[in-house]
């Protein structure tokens, strides 16, 4: 355990920001699930709005450095692929 006073802060602080991040992520799985759910059962209406939502989140965890940005744009275009092929 840290003595410095500025490193026990800065522990504290990356508890509080792991925690959050890991629900982001959480919600993230939830969300891209729901559109592999609607796309499997072939529903382009379902797999259109789970893809907005999911897209959604995506664009957001990437943006606050939850997830890189590459792997949000690899997963978008792969998804936009699958509700092409709809």
């Amino acid at each position: 355990m840290a003595n410095i006073a500025s490193q026990i802060k800065r522990n504290r602080q990356a508890l509080v920001r792991r925690e959050r991040n890991k629900a982001t992520r959480a919600v993230l799985k939830t969300h891209l699930k729901r559109f592999r759910a609607a796309a499997d059962s072939g529903d382009a209406d379902a797999a259109n709005d789970a893809f907005r939502q999911a897209a959604r989140k995506l664009d957001k965890a990437a943006s606050k450095g939850v997830v890189h940005a590459n792997f949000a744009a690899n997963k978008k275009s792969k998804m936009t692929q699958r509700l092409t092929a709809l």
